[in-house]
Parts: C-alpha cells; structure tokens; sequence
C-alpha cells in the first residue's frame, strides 16, 4: 500500500465531497435559484480540484499515466464547458455537461472502490474504524455545505428581494 499524502487525502476528499454534492444537485428542485448556482460553484471547484490532482496520482501504473487520467481530461473539458453553457443560458447543455462529469466520477469512484488492492478498499479492511470515521466526517461536511449553502442562498434571496422593493417604491438600493 502507498502512503497517503496530503495531495491523496485532498484529492480523495474533492471526490467523495463532488460525488455527494453532486447527488444533491442533480436530484434537488428547484433547479436555477441562488443555493443551486451556490453549491454549484463549490462542485466546479472540487470537480476541477479532483480532476487536477489526479495527473499528480500516479501509484498504480508504476509512474505512468491511466485510463482515469483521460477521465480527468473529459473532467476538465466538461465541467468548463458547462459553466460556459450556463453563463451563456444554455441549460439542456449545462445539465448535459454537468450530469456526465458527475456520471463519470461516480464511475472513477466505484472503480477506485472496486478494486481491492487499491489504497481506499485496503485501508477500509486494514482500518474500518478509520475508514468509517472519514466517510462519515466527509458526508457531514457535505450537509453542512448543503445547510450553509442553502442558508447563504437564501440571505442573498432575501437581500435581492429587499433591494428589488425599494427600487420599485423609487428609493435606490
């Protein structure tokens, strides 16, 4: 088994916490509103966060590059493109772009699970109580992005909201 670096760990977390919030995205309605565009950026950043450190990952073909490394690839393409197409209002393609760079790490995810000389399957039977502990501390992060994301959300709603009334009652916001 290789160590777990702090490049590892992070990238290992991005993915879990991408994986997760992406769930949340993709099955959550409203779609479009403040708290969507909120967690959406943080998924973008953690996507594009997993998708980088990945080309740094390089343990198990011996240095060399692997199949997961052309997923980063599509990763990066995807996950910009769909900030471009949501930016210019395209949103059958955003959701198209958006759900198939989740779709794929949901893959690489149940890959990297799926083997069991891999470090997470390993780690998970050398150390369960390890394991569960940083599952469950990831899944909590990940709700409490959720709330603090839903929460900022709708303190910006409703600051939008003031701001919009006082416009209409002819004082400047």
């Amino acid at each position: 088994m290789h160590a777990w670096t702090p490049l590892l760990v992070s990238h290992v977390v991005a993915a879990l916490t991408g994986v997760l919030l992406g769930a949340h995205q993709v099955w959550r309605r409203p779609r479009g509103d403040t708290h969507h565009r909120a967690l959406g950026r943080v998924w973008v950043v953690v996507m594009l966060w997993t998708a980088v450190t990945s080309f740094w990952i390089r343990q198990i073909n011996d240095g060399a590059f692997s199949w997961l490394h052309v997923l980063s690839v599509v990763t990066l393409v995807t996950v910009t493109l769909g900030v471009v197409n949501a930016r210019r209002g395209r949103i059958a393609a955003h959701r198209g772009n958006m759900v198939g760079s989740w779709l794929g790490a949901v893959g690489a995810m149940a890959a990297a699970l799926a083997v069991p000389d891999r470090m997470i399957p390993t780690y998970a039977v050398a150390r369960p109580g390890g394991a569960l502990a940083f599952a469950i501390s990831v899944l909590l992060a990940t709700g409490v992005l959720v709330v603090v994301g839903g929460r900022v959300a709708a303190a910006v709603d409703r600051r939008g909201v003031t701001a919009r009334e006082g416009s209409v009652a002819g004082i400047r916001p």
